[in-house]
């Protein structure tokens, strides 16, 4: 078998074989091989984490750490072979073999940061699942925060990485000369870099949380993602309103889900001719509507608050638990229907009325 140490492009035929039985290997048995690493990185996950759902874990790493086994063994395989001179040239100063030589452990390190950044999600959705267990929405917005916060990370040091590996730069003359740069584009995205502190500001000064209502600048929507540049609100028309963070923080946010009550006011302007009978009745009526509901009412008051030439003012006010909104609505609802419903049956006048919150 001679013809098998033939010489083709500077390596044997053998060698190429060996080479490429060795990448169809791994490509035929890429998914046995990644279960089983999986199986191995879940061993020592599982004893940190506790109880965590193998399937899901899996699940979300096995296409990286797939891509990971094959360009590794691919890139170590083929670097056994000697570089073809026919195919050796050069582009810039700087030979092909050179250049191939430097893409094989670039293309490793981003495979390998892919496999950090989704090693992160699977912690942060194992973590949310126990912070969904409880109460306390500090615990969710903590794990978004961070899990954010550490892909940028891992990311910013992935490219590091790679400029070392693959420019062979120090890592600290380019920390240098990032400096200088970050200090240029800082000035030029002086609005962005406002919006990162600003997202640290939230964080540690919890204005509000995933899941609350509030209000910011006339819009009123529910929080349903706190980023490192900007904050997204669902409002009550189902749109996705996107709030950068230095507003949420320079504005007045009022936070609806931290109310300790909900208060509302019906204003009833009466006729002046009204009898002093027909008041008194009016607000007795409105009393007992209110007891009724004294599960959700905490407190209330009814009272003539001015006498003029052209009207008598009845204000009432009460004060509910921190219900949901559609259950106050409908409370309101049902109390203005049924003190509508007896100025009717008394036949008294209205100048102006109006209702508030």
């Amino acid at each position: 078998m001679h013809f098998l140490d033939t010489l083709y492009f500077n390596n044997t035929l053998k060698a190429y074989l060996v080479v490429s039985g060795i990448i169809i290997f791994v490509l035929l048995f890429k998914r046995y091989l990644s279960r089983y690493l999986a199986s191995l990185v879940y061993k020592i996950a599982n004893r940190i984490l506790k109880n965590i759902n193998k399937q899901d874990f899996c699940d979300l790493v096995i296409e990286p750490i797939e891509w990971f086994v094959v360009i590794m063994v691919s890139v170590f395989s083929i670097d056994k072979l000697n570089f073809p001179i026919a195919l050796n040239f050069s582009i810039y100063g700087h030979s092909s073999q050179d250049i191939i030589a430097r893409i094989g452990p670039g293309i490793m390190i981003m495979a390998f940061t892919w496999l950090l950044l989704r090693l992160i999600d699977f912690i942060a959705t194992v973590l949310e699942q126990k912070a969904n267990q409880t109460d306390d929405a500090k615990d969710n917005q903590l794990i978004v925060f961070f899990r954010d916060f550490f892909k940028v990370l891992i990311a910013f040091i992935g490219i590091l990485w790679i400029i070392k590996a693959c420019f062979y730069q120090p890592i600290g003359n380019v920390l240098t000369g990032l400096s200088i740069v970050g200090a240029a584009l800082a000035l030029a995205a002086k609005e962005s870099l406002e919006n990162l502190i600003a997202s640290f500001i939230i964080f540690f000064d919890k204005p509000f949380f995933t899941g609350d209502t509030v209000k910011v600048n006339a819009v009123i929507g529910t929080v349903e993602h706190i980023g490192l540049r900007s904050t997204r609100l669902r409002t009550a028309d189902k749109t996705l309103v996107t709030i950068p963070n230095k507003q949420m923080v320079d504005s007045m946010v009022d936070n609806w889900s931290m109310r300790t009550a909900r208060r509302a006011e019906i204003k009833l302007e009466l006729h002046a001719h009204t009898t002093t009978l027909a008041i008194e009745t009016l607000a007795a009526f409105i009393k007992q509507q209110l007891q009724l509901k004294n599960t959700l009412i905490n407190s209330y008051e009814v009272f003539v608050k001015e006498i003029n030439k052209n009207s008598i003012t009845v204000n009432v006010e009460y004060f509910t638990e921190p219900i949901a909104l559609k259950d106050f609505d409908a409370l309101k609802e049902t109390i203005l229907l049924a003190t509508l419903k007896n100025i009717e049956q008394q036949n008294i006048a209205l100048v102006n009325s109006g209702a508030t919150l």
